[in-house]
Protein backbone atom coordinates (compact mmCIF):
# COMPACT_ATOMS: atom_id res chain seq x y z
CA UNK A 1 0.00 0.00 0.00
CA UNK A 2 1.39 3.14 -0.64
CA UNK A 3 1.95 5.83 2.12
CA UNK A 4 -1.01 8.53 2.52
CA UNK A 5 -0.74 12.04 0.85
CA UNK A 6 0.25 14.71 3.37
CA UNK A 7 -2.81 16.56 4.47
CA UNK A 8 -3.80 19.76 2.39
CA UNK A 9 -2.55 22.71 3.80
CA UNK A 10 -5.57 24.75 2.51
CA UNK A 11 -9.05 24.08 1.26
CA UNK A 12 -7.95 25.25 -2.23
CA UNK A 13 -5.42 22.64 -2.51
CA UNK A 14 -8.09 20.11 -1.05
CA UNK A 15 -10.34 21.29 -3.44
CA UNK A 16 -7.99 21.04 -6.24
CA UNK A 17 -6.98 17.24 -4.85
CA UNK A 18 -10.77 16.50 -4.79
CA UNK A 19 -11.73 17.99 -8.61
CA UNK A 20 -8.25 15.59 -10.00
CA UNK A 21 -9.94 12.75 -8.40
CA UNK A 22 -13.46 13.50 -10.47
CA UNK A 23 -14.32 11.15 -12.78
CA UNK A 24 -11.50 8.01 -11.47
CA UNK A 25 -13.23 5.03 -10.60
CA UNK A 26 -12.81 3.29 -7.17
CA UNK A 27 -10.64 0.88 -9.21
CA UNK A 28 -8.14 3.31 -10.68
CA UNK A 29 -7.56 4.76 -7.60
CA UNK A 30 -7.24 1.45 -5.28
CA UNK A 31 -5.09 0.41 -7.48
CA UNK A 32 -2.84 3.49 -7.74
CA UNK A 33 -2.97 3.38 -3.67
CA UNK A 34 -2.05 -0.22 -4.05
CA UNK A 35 -5.22 -1.49 -1.97
CA UNK A 36 -7.07 -4.56 -2.75
CA UNK A 37 -10.49 -4.22 -3.25
CA UNK A 38 -13.25 -6.29 -1.31
CA UNK A 39 -15.85 -7.96 -4.22
CA UNK A 40 -18.69 -6.01 -2.84
CA UNK A 41 -19.68 -3.62 0.39
CA UNK A 42 -21.40 -6.00 2.47
CA UNK A 43 -18.84 -6.82 4.95
CA UNK A 44 -16.53 -3.30 4.19
CA UNK A 45 -19.26 -0.52 4.56
CA UNK A 46 -16.60 1.99 5.28
CA UNK A 47 -14.20 0.74 2.59
CA UNK A 48 -15.36 3.79 -0.04
CA UNK A 49 -15.03 6.52 2.54
CA UNK A 50 -11.37 5.20 3.60
CA UNK A 51 -10.11 4.96 0.36
CA UNK A 52 -11.32 8.33 -0.65
CA UNK A 53 -9.46 9.15 3.06
CA UNK A 54 -6.27 8.35 1.90
CA UNK A 55 -6.17 9.88 -1.71
CA UNK A 56 -7.06 13.38 -0.22
CA UNK A 57 -4.97 13.02 3.28
CA UNK A 58 -7.76 13.07 6.02
CA UNK A 59 -6.19 13.26 9.42
CA UNK A 60 -9.28 12.29 11.51
CA UNK A 61 -10.39 8.54 11.06
CA UNK A 62 -12.46 7.69 13.37
CA UNK A 63 -11.82 10.56 16.35
CA UNK A 64 -14.88 12.63 17.09
CA UNK A 65 -13.53 15.55 15.46
CA UNK A 66 -13.71 16.97 11.98
CA UNK A 67 -11.29 14.84 8.92
CA UNK A 68 -9.32 18.12 8.13
CA UNK A 69 -9.92 19.51 11.58
CA UNK A 70 -6.47 22.50 10.46
CA UNK A 71 -9.45 23.27 8.01
CA UNK A 72 -12.59 23.00 9.73
CA UNK A 73 -13.70 20.97 6.86
CA UNK A 74 -15.23 17.07 7.66
CA UNK A 75 -15.57 14.82 4.48
CA UNK A 76 -18.18 12.86 3.36
CA UNK A 77 -18.75 10.38 0.51
CA UNK A 78 -22.40 9.70 -0.98
CA UNK A 79 -23.95 7.22 -3.19
CA UNK A 80 -25.88 8.61 -5.92
CA UNK A 81 -27.46 6.89 -8.85
CA UNK A 82 -26.54 7.19 -11.85
CA UNK A 83 -29.37 10.35 -12.08
CA UNK A 84 -28.00 11.43 -8.89
CA UNK A 85 -30.43 10.10 -6.85
CA UNK A 86 -28.76 9.94 -2.94
CA UNK A 87 -28.94 5.93 -2.35
CA UNK A 88 -28.48 6.01 1.81
CA UNK A 89 -28.58 8.94 4.86
CA UNK A 90 -25.26 9.47 5.97
CA UNK A 91 -23.49 8.57 9.23
CA UNK A 92 -22.88 11.65 11.32
CA UNK A 93 -21.45 10.66 14.53
CA UNK A 94 -22.30 8.49 17.67
CA UNK A 95 -24.91 9.88 19.74
CA UNK A 96 -24.37 10.31 23.58
CA UNK A 97 -26.29 8.44 26.29
CA UNK A 98 -24.81 9.38 29.40
CA UNK A 99 -23.07 12.51 30.92
CA UNK A 100 -25.04 15.03 29.27
CA UNK A 101 -25.54 17.59 31.52
CA UNK A 102 -24.56 21.30 30.01
CA UNK A 103 -24.24 19.79 26.73
CA UNK A 104 -25.62 22.08 24.14
CA UNK A 105 -26.02 22.02 20.32
CA UNK A 106 -23.52 24.51 19.85
CA UNK A 107 -20.61 22.30 21.92
CA UNK A 108 -22.13 19.17 19.95
CA UNK A 109 -20.24 16.61 17.96
CA UNK A 110 -22.70 17.08 15.13
CA UNK A 111 -22.62 21.03 15.10
CA UNK A 112 -18.79 20.80 14.92
CA UNK A 113 -18.79 18.49 12.24
CA UNK A 114 -21.22 19.73 10.17
CA UNK A 115 -20.03 23.48 10.21
CA UNK A 116 -18.48 22.95 6.67
CA UNK A 117 -18.45 19.28 4.74
CA UNK A 118 -16.78 18.14 1.91
CA UNK A 119 -19.32 16.24 -0.03
CA UNK A 120 -17.67 13.61 -2.44
CA UNK A 121 -20.89 11.70 -4.53
CA UNK A 122 -19.37 8.40 -5.62
CA UNK A 123 -21.69 6.01 -7.64
CA UNK A 124 -23.56 3.26 -5.79
CA UNK A 125 -25.96 1.86 -8.09
CA UNK A 126 -25.50 -2.25 -6.98
CA UNK A 127 -25.29 -3.36 -10.48
CA UNK A 128 -22.18 -1.28 -11.24
CA UNK A 129 -19.31 -3.35 -10.24
CA UNK A 130 -17.44 -1.76 -7.28
CA UNK A 131 -14.15 -1.34 -9.10
CA UNK A 132 -16.31 0.61 -12.27
CA UNK A 133 -17.95 3.09 -9.85
CA UNK A 134 -16.85 6.59 -10.61
CA UNK A 135 -16.35 9.67 -8.49
CA UNK A 136 -18.39 12.72 -9.05
CA UNK A 137 -17.17 16.09 -8.96
CA UNK A 138 -17.08 17.44 -5.41
CA UNK A 139 -19.05 20.02 -2.83
CA UNK A 140 -18.28 21.94 -0.13
CA UNK A 141 -21.05 23.04 1.70
CA UNK A 142 -22.18 24.95 4.63
CA UNK A 143 -25.66 24.97 5.96
CA UNK A 144 -27.67 27.80 5.54
CA UNK A 145 -29.33 29.63 8.33
CA UNK A 146 -32.70 27.46 7.90
CA UNK A 147 -30.37 24.51 7.15
CA UNK A 148 -28.45 25.25 10.36
CA UNK A 149 -32.18 25.73 12.33
CA UNK A 150 -33.45 22.59 11.51
CA UNK A 151 -30.85 20.69 12.37
CA UNK A 152 -30.33 21.95 15.61
CA UNK A 153 -33.99 21.79 16.25
CA UNK A 154 -34.02 17.95 15.50
CA UNK A 155 -30.49 17.60 17.92
CA UNK A 156 -32.50 19.24 20.59
CA UNK A 157 -35.82 17.02 20.22
CA UNK A 158 -33.41 14.18 20.34
CA UNK A 159 -31.50 14.85 22.77
CA UNK A 160 -34.70 15.50 24.96
CA UNK A 161 -35.25 12.32 24.53
CA UNK A 162 -32.10 10.70 25.61
CA UNK A 163 -32.19 13.09 28.68
CA UNK A 164 -35.27 12.11 29.92
CA UNK A 165 -34.34 8.37 29.14
CA UNK A 166 -36.73 7.91 26.15
CA UNK A 167 -34.36 6.78 23.77
CA UNK A 168 -36.26 3.79 23.21
CA UNK A 169 -39.15 5.91 21.73
CA UNK A 170 -36.86 7.69 19.39
CA UNK A 171 -37.63 6.48 15.96
CA UNK A 172 -36.18 7.13 12.21
CA UNK A 173 -38.68 8.77 11.68
CA UNK A 174 -38.32 11.65 14.31
CA UNK A 175 -36.65 14.42 13.01
CA UNK A 176 -37.31 16.48 9.67
CA UNK A 177 -33.43 16.47 8.60
CA UNK A 178 -31.78 14.55 11.15
CA UNK A 179 -32.32 10.93 12.90
CA UNK A 180 -30.90 8.90 15.61
CA UNK A 181 -30.99 5.03 14.18
CA UNK A 182 -28.94 2.06 16.25
CA UNK A 183 -25.39 1.84 15.60
CA UNK A 184 -23.90 -1.39 16.20
CA UNK A 185 -23.01 -4.62 14.16
CA UNK A 186 -26.03 -6.16 15.38
CA UNK A 187 -28.41 -5.84 18.75
CA UNK A 188 -26.51 -8.05 21.11
CA UNK A 189 -24.14 -4.80 21.46
CA UNK A 190 -25.18 -3.00 24.33
CA UNK A 191 -24.39 0.33 25.95
CA UNK A 192 -25.07 2.62 29.35
CA UNK A 193 -27.64 5.01 28.38
CA UNK A 194 -29.96 7.04 31.08
CA UNK A 195 -33.00 5.31 32.16
CA UNK A 196 -36.53 6.32 32.90
CA UNK A 197 -35.56 7.15 36.93
CA UNK A 198 -32.37 8.26 35.94
CA UNK A 199 -30.19 5.87 36.94
CA UNK A 200 -27.87 4.06 33.91
CA UNK A 201 -29.38 0.93 32.11
CA UNK A 202 -28.33 -0.51 28.91
CA UNK A 203 -29.60 -0.30 25.27
CA UNK A 204 -27.83 -0.36 21.66
CA UNK A 205 -25.30 1.98 20.53
CA UNK A 206 -27.30 5.20 18.66
CA UNK A 207 -26.19 7.00 15.68
CA UNK A 208 -27.12 10.84 14.33
CA UNK A 209 -27.52 9.79 10.83
CA UNK A 210 -29.07 12.81 7.68
CA UNK A 211 -31.84 11.90 6.25
CA UNK A 212 -31.68 11.12 2.35
CA UNK A 213 -33.90 14.02 1.59
CA UNK A 214 -31.74 16.95 3.07
CA UNK A 215 -28.55 15.74 1.64
CA UNK A 216 -30.62 15.21 -1.75
CA UNK A 217 -31.39 19.18 -1.38
CA UNK A 218 -27.58 20.06 -0.65
CA UNK A 219 -26.30 18.20 -3.76
CA UNK A 220 -29.15 19.49 -5.53
CA UNK A 221 -28.80 23.04 -5.16
CA UNK A 222 -24.71 23.48 -5.83
CA UNK A 223 -24.58 20.27 -8.78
Amino acid sequence: MKKALNSPASIDELMQRAESMAGLTLGQLANYHEIEMPKDLKRHKGWVGQLIELELGALAGSKPEQDFVHLGVELKTIPVSRTGKVLETTYVTVAPLTDIQGLTWQNSVVCHKLQQVLWIPVQGDRDIPLAHRQIGSPILWRPSAEESYLLQQDWEEIMEFISMGQVNKVTARHGEVLQLRPKAANSQVLTDSIGKDGQLTQTNPRGFYLKTQFTQRILSQLL
